[in-house]
């Protein structure tokens, strides 16, 4: 469980509230995994969700086709949402440092920490978040229903 700091929630809730666009890599087409039902959330509350799995090119999810890689993107992204192991976070380090422009910020799943890979996207000015589920956020901070079933 996290503690709450204020500070951190008032930037928190500004990223999620003025942010558009989310790239979430390792995303799911499986409906019962948190990476098909977290970017689905995010979707149903306006964000556009670009999903970036290699397993899933050539399909469609959230409303638009799967991309192989970070690099295919063709729109800036305002926030990199990673469900990825700990240890695979830093191989997108890379292509993370290599968008243009550079998004706002790369947000690490609950359960996905890399201090390393976090302290290099910080220093190019990338705000980073790690071990927080974005919707979990997103709903505790923008107040949406907990009660609000999933689609």
């Amino acid at each position: 469980m996290h503690e709450h700091d204020e500070s951190l929630d008032t930037s928190l809730r500004d990223l999620l509230a003025t942010s558009h666009r989310v790239a979430v890599v390792g995303a799911s087409g499986r409906r019962d995994r948190p990476s098909y039902q977290v970017p689905a959330y995010l979707a149903r509350h306006g964000y556009e969700i670009v999903a970036v799995n290699p397993r899933y090119v050539g399909e469609e999810l959230h409303g638009h086709p799967v991309v192989a890689s970070l690099g295919q993107l063709e729109t800036p992204i305002d926030i990199v949402d990673l469900f990825r192991r700990s240890d695979d976070v830093t191989s997108h380090v890379d292509e993370i440092l290599a968008l243009e422009p550079l998004p706002r910020a790369v947000w690490l799943q609950l359960g996905i920490r890399n201090d390393v890979a976090a302290d290099r996207l910080r220093s190019r000015g990338i705000e980073v978040v790690q071990d927080r589920c974005i919707e979990i956020e997103h709903r505790r901070l923008l107040g949406a229903p907990l009660a609000e079933s999933r689609a």
